[in-house]
């Protein structure tokens, strides 16, 4: 059977992707075997935290991808690279096994297939090097709610560095030592101590992916969050169409019931964040909300 082009998921960070993409592996996409919490296919996760790192840049400053993409011949030699590693059993993280051994590649994939990752938004040109028929969905969400959720983030992550018992905190302290150091994980998301800079991280996320949607035409299509939850029945549709999948409409209508729809526009009712929308209503405004 002729080998699918994967589908590859972008988008800022807290945005939407995870509850989206567990539908759609609901639904039928394979999204890895191994994933991490949020959803993201461990392997290629990997991958773009490597091709990120290589230019000095992270979820919070993604953009100097640019020293690779502008770079010719590094960027030929990081896409031979990769395509190696995507046959080796590194691979087996994502296909499984028994995947591994019948297709030795998720290039090979004769399935519909793809992966999520907010590090997409600023990877892709990379993975259209290599699949350059893939398809893109882009999914966005209201700005405000995106800052308070990243703000939620960041405080749950500097409350693992706060103080504990004392005979607890030697073992914590090492525990954290072992997760995070040598990964390479972030504690906190610094970027996002205030609600202003926050914004301008969305502003930066969605920007760059519309101009990949733009280009790409029909291979892409974007979401809105709040749309997918109130409306989930003809976006999953067009969903399941767009990316080929054999889901029913009773499918659909199953999946739905996930769908958690009073998440939509979660910012109103606190009097903080509804002031802050308030306040940078034009720059909303200008991002379609």
């Amino acid at each position: 059977m002729r080998a699918n082009s994967p589908i590859i998921i972008i988008g800022m960070s807290r945005s939407g992707s995870n509850i989206l993409t567990r539908i759609l592996e609901d639904l039928g996409l394979f999204v890895g075997k191994k994933k991490d919490r949020n959803n993201e296919a461990i392997f290629f996760n990997q991958l773009n935290v490597w091709l990120l790192g290589q230019c000095s840049g992270g979820l919070e400053n993604p953009a100097s991808i640019r020293y690779l993409l502008e770079d010719k011949e590094a960027r030929a030699l990081f896409v031979d690279f990769i395509c190696y590693i995507m046959k080796t059993p590194k691979a087996v993280s994502f296909l499984g096994l028994r995947k591994y051994i019948r297709y030795g590649t998720p290039s090979n994939l004769d399935i519909p297939w793809g992966w999520k990752d907010p590090r997409n938004t600023y990877t892709l040109p990379v993975w259209l090097d290599i699949f350059p028929e893939a398809k893109v969905i882009h999914i966005c969400r209201h700005g405000v709610d995106v800052v308070n959720s990243l703000r939620v983030r960041r405080k749950r992550g500097l409350l693992r560095l706060k103080e504990r018992h004392t005979w607890i905190k030697p073992l914590y302290w090492l525990y954290l030592m072992m997760k995070f150091v040598p990964t390479n994980r972030q504690f906190i998301d610094l970027r996002c101590a205030s609600m202003e800079e926050g914004l301008l991280i969305w502003e930066e996320y969605v920007n760059e992916a519309r101009t990949h949607v733009r280009k790409l035409e029909d291979r892409a299509i974007e979401v809105r969050y709040e749309d997918l939850l109130t409306e989930p029945n003809p976006i999953l549709k067009h969903l399941v169409e767009f990316c080929g999948l054999r889901a029913t409409d009773r499918d659909i209508e199953r999946v739905t019931m996930q769908i958690k729809r009073e998440r939509a526009y979660a910012y109103r009712g606190n009097p903080e964040l509804e002031a802050f929308a308030i306040r940078v209503a034009e720059r909303l405004r200008a991002q379609g909300y």
